[in-house]
Parts: structure tokens; sequence; C-alpha cells
């Protein structure tokens, strides 16, 4: 294929496409401050994955979704912040004009934190409407379960650097993937590991899952977050290349090929389900007449 990438496509090549297949990548992002990186840095690594993971599955990826809850991050200049609620919305529209199109599977992903406060509402939402079954992969938790061997997590747990190292390096892989590793600024002036001014409340943040907890703003532009220094330009394509490889490992352990198959078997189990509770949500807003 000329390009997987959706917006640079003709219609005509989407049409093609739809002949034989149905996949599609949605990757949420996000624009908000992020220390030593620019400022869309976890929507290009979500659209990096995203384009990785349709290659393996022979799917699309609908780039260009980046203004959605950005989180703790709202006091950065630099942040748009907008409302869980007007993401949740907005997300959903687009799965609906995605499914009328023809993607009835769907996976949404995305490697900043609190996507998912975003994201699982609408997935679940959506399948009570539609009886169609679209997935959500939180990236960060594949990094921890399919590929824990890869980002040495014993060694990160007792050594933060190394895991800002290892993560700072897939951020950089990620602009080389996407054919914008010049975005990178060459900086060492966010290199510096100190806590985080909102420390004192981790007893708090920890009782839900990423900012689903309570909500706070950081206090200060390195809270999120250090960055490895990139001195030069060799250190920068060193990062790259060593970031790129784990990209690519990291969605190779995905077995893209296996999810997205389940992914149609459940649609198939879904029905089935359908057929024997006709009063769930989604047989019921299928029909056209009322109790």
């Amino acid at each position: 294929m000329r390009t997987r990438i959706l917006p640079k496509m003709l219609n005509s090549e989407v049409q093609e496409y739809l002949k034989r297949n149905d996949i599609i990548i949605v990757p949420v992002g996000t624009v908000e401050m992020h220390g030593g990186l620019p400022l869309d840095v976890e929507t290009n690594i979500s659209e990096a994955v995203g384009l990785k993971m349709a290659e393996a599955c022979d799917g699309l990826v609908l780039t260009g979704l980046q203004y959605f809850y950005a989180g703790a991050t709202a006091s950065g200049r630099g942040t748009v912040q907008v409302s869980v609620r007007q993401g949740i919305d907005y997300l959903g529209a687009i799965a609906r004009s995605l499914l009328r199109l023809g993607f009835k599977r769907q996976i949404y992903i995305s490697l900043h934190g609190p996507a998912h406060m975003t994201v699982s509402p609408m997935v679940r939402d959506f399948y009570d409407e539609t009886g169609v079954p679209i997935l959500y992969m939180d990236m960060t938790m594949q990094m921890f379960n399919n590929a824990r061997d890869l980002f040495q997590t014993d060694k990160m747990a007792s050594d933060p650097k190394e895991f800002m190292r290892l993560l700072d390096a897939m951020f950089v892989g990620a602009y080389q993937i996407m054919g914008r590793l010049e975005d990178v600024p060459l900086t060492t002036e966010f290199d510096i590991a100190v806590p985080q001014s909102c420390a004192q409340f981790n007893d708090l943040f920890n009782l839900a899952y990423q900012s689903g907890s309570i909500g706070y703003c950081f206090g200060e532009n390195n809270d999120h977050t250090p960055t490895t220094a990139i001195p030069d330009e060799e250190t920068r394509q060193r990062m790259a290349d060593e970031g790129q490889e784990l990209i690519e490992k990291l969605v190779e352990r995905l077995n893209l090929p296996h999810v997205v198959e389940q992914m149609r078997k459940l649609e198939e189990y879904g029905l089935e389900n359908e057929e024997k509770y006709p009063w769930m949500p989604s047989a019921w807003n299928k029909k056209d007449t009322k109790c």
C-alpha cells in the first residue's frame, strides 16, 4: 500500500481497502507540557505505535486525534485541556462515523496515562448502542505486561532514571518512525530527576488508576517530566534507533493478528447473546419497536 495513514489516502484507496478488511487503529493523544520534548509527544508515540500495529494486521490508522483530556498538566501554558466528557462525546462521534464507513474492528490506543478516562467509557457505551465490540489497548499497561523483559522492569524499579531513559528513547524513536526526528530539540535543560512538587499527595493519587482518583494539577513545569539529556544529533539518533527497536518489539509481542481475529469472534459471540437476551441495550437499540 502507498500509505496506511487514512488522512493521507485517496478516497478510492480507502474504498479498495474496505473490500478486503475492516480494521482501523485510532491513536488518542494530547498536547501538553512534557519537559524537553514537543507538546505532542504522547500523540506522536501513539501514532507511531498505531502505524506499526496497522502494518502487523493489515489495518489503517486514523491520525490527528490530539486534543483530549490532558490531566494534571493543565498548569502548563502550552497544554490544551479538553474535558473528559467532551472527549468522550467527540470520540464517540468518530467511532460511529467509522462504523458507518465500514470499519467494524476499531482499536483505540494511547500512551497518555489518563486516556482511559475518555476511551474506556466510550468503548462501553458504543457497544450498548451498536452491539459492535471495539477495543481499547492501554499501551502503558502493555509495556509492563507483555513486554516486561524488554523494559527491564526490575532494573527500572530500582533506578528510575533508567526507566526515563528507555521511555525517552521510545518517544524519540516514535518521531523517527513518523518521519519527524528533527522535531525533537537538542536540550539538556530538563535532565534533572527531582521529586514532583505534588509527591506529598501520592497517598491520594494511588487510590485509583492514573489520574482518576482526585483533581489536581502540577505545581512545577518539570513535574511532567524530566527528560534525558539530548546534547547533540548523535545522541538523538542513538536514542531514536534504540526507541524504534523497542516499539517494534512491543508491537510484535501484542500479536495483532490474534487480537483482530479475537475481535471478529467476539462480535459473533455477542450476536448470539443478543438472540438469547433481547433486552440487552445493544439488541434493543437495533429494534424499531418499543415494549
